[in-house]
């Protein structure tokens, strides 16, 4: 029988029903999916052996719980999808504020209604999703907003006077009852509003205007909190943190394959995005790196953190460059280049804090540097290392790179623009003598398409080992010999090329 079906208390008693806490409903629910081995929270990766077993644990100890860590760590998703173990519907005395339970009723209204109907009270239902309140907690937050307050158009209304409790406005933690309640960034809230929660959370009395109500309120408390937040803009009052059971820190992914599996998951990509441009796993591979590298970067505030959301925003922009280039030219296809990297600049100049060594660096010079330090992390894999094999006097082993390194020695330069046709691009790069041949050497599997990818690959790896020039110009890169762009740099004037081959 469906259970929305049932309309009144009496048809509510007869089919069983039995009022459960909402941390009992959670809990068994969470025991069946257990014992089931169904999926708890499969959309959060790379927490299966740390932050999932935590949280399971302190579901079945009934606990209110607080999720610690640095932005962009999944806390807010965590808490939105534990509403996915309450049952499907709940019942409520119909037109209650409070999601009255017909079977332990606590307003006034309800109370009345029940007296007044008995059996015949009418009962409505509630989606679990309806279930969830989030409050964001900021300064301005006040305790009519959470708790609530006398409301003086009703008092006049109903013609009642203050005395009444039913003059009373319900805030947004009463109107919670039996549902999850979040509270995100919880050291934001002002500190005589978080004393205000110690009896919600322990006793379950509410003090409104002078009204103390025995409100044995049913909830649970997810809070979020970053370590930041302790020092930057305020704290979590002790008694506050005492009374919440289990404090569990998250983290970042702690791989790059379970980085990418996030980004993937969660970048919002067109239709046409994913149909028309193709993405080489090279450049996946560098576009996840970045984040990687910022979270150990000197020039960024690591207390700070890096969000996830820098490499899900990267993602998407690299993308969104490739297709602008595919509907300029008019192409059927675009696959994603080396030099569209620069496309992921404003996603990590919004996305870090940086120290003063940064600061002094510029926030445009510093992500230059972070897509220059994972090409030359990625190059060293795939390509001998020049610096190794300059060293090498004892193997005299012969320089692969000799004759690409002699062609811009004599003058030639190579410019690789943002919205070039594919067809220039390829001649461009097929221009540079040994350069495919170098990487059909090292990468005798590489896909025939992806080919000139590599060769662009070459080049920036090389000019970040300083064997050749590379400068950022308008719309692009160019490539150039070494030692003429050290002589040319004494006349330029142009201060918004940025040499970046030194990174």
């Amino acid at each position: 029988m469906n259970p929305t079906q049932i309309k009144t208390l009496g048809q509510l008693k007869a089919s069983g029903y039995k009022a459960r806490s909402i941390k009992e409903e959670m809990r068994e629910n969470l025991i069946i999916a257990l014992r089931g081995q169904q999926g708890f929270m499969k959309e959060i990766k790379g927490f299966e052996e740390t932050v999932i077993p935590q949280l399971q644990t302190a579901i079945l100890s009934k606990h209110h719980i607080i999720l610690l860590g640095l932005r962009g760590q999944a806390k807010t998703r965590i808490a939105r999808l534990m509403v996915n173990l309450l049952d499907e519907y709940m019942p409520i005395v119909e037109g209650s504020e409070i999601n009255d339970d017909p079977l332990h009723p606590l307003s006034i209204y309800a109370i009345d209604l029940i007296n007044k109907h008995g059996d015949d009270t009418p009962i409505t239902w509630v989606h679990r999703k309806e279930r969830f309140t989030e409050k964001l907690a900021t300064p301005d937050v006040s305790i009519s907003d959470l708790i609530g307050d006398v409301d003086p158009i009703k008092a006049a209304t109903l013609k009642l006077t203050y005395a009444d409790e039913r003059v009373i406005h319900f805030g947004l933690i009463p109107r919670s009852h039996r549902c999850i309640f979040v509270i995100n960034e919880l050291p934001d809230l002002q500190a005589r509003i978080q004393v205000a929660l110690f009896n919600i959370l322990q006793e379950g009395d509410i003090q409104i205007r002078g009204f103390k109500l025995r409100l044995p309120l049913d909830l649970q408390f997810v809070f979020t909190a970053n370590p930041e937040d302790y020092t930057n803009r305020g704290s979590i009052v002790t008694p506050l943190k005492d009374r919440i059971d289990s404090q569990i820190l998250t983290h970042y992914p702690k791989s790059i394959a379970i980085s990418r599996a996030i980004t993937e998951q969660e970048a919002r990509l067109s239709s046409n995005q994913i149909k028309h441009v193709k993405a080489p796993e090279l450049v996946k591979q560098l576009v996840e790196s970045i984040s990687f590298e910022a979270r150990a970067s000197e020039y960024i505030d690591q207390k700070s953190g890096v969000s996830a959301r820098l490499s899900i925003s990267a993602y998407e922009n690299i993308f969104s460059a490739a297709e602008r280039r595919m509907i300029i030219n008019n192409e059927q296809s675009a696959q994603l280049r080396i030099s569209d990297l620069t496309s992921t600049i404003p996603s990590i100049t919004g996305k870090v804090e940086l120290v003063y060594e940064g600061e002094l660096e510029g926030i445009a010079n510093v992500a230059y540097f972070l897509i220059g330090k994972i090409i030359r992390k990625e190059f060293e894999k795939l390509f001998p290392n020049p610096e190794k094999l300059k060293k090498d006097k004892k193997n005299k082993l012969p320089n692969p790179y000799q004759k690409i390194i002699q062609w811009f020695g004599e003058g030639n330069t190579l410019e690789i623009l943002q919205d070039q046709r594919t067809a220039e691009y390829e001649n461009l790069l097929m221009s540079v003598p040994e350069l495919k041949e170098l990487v059909k050497a090292n990468l005798p599997n590489v896909k025939e398409e992806e080919i000139y990818l590599y060769m662009e690959f070459a080049l920036h790896g090389l000019a970040e080992y300083s064997q050749i020039s590379k400068q950022k110009i308008d719309q692009g890169t160019q490539f150039k010999d070494l030692l003429g762009s050290m002589f040319s740099m004494g006349s330029e004037t142009d201060d918004e090329d940025i040499d970046f081959k030194n990174n």
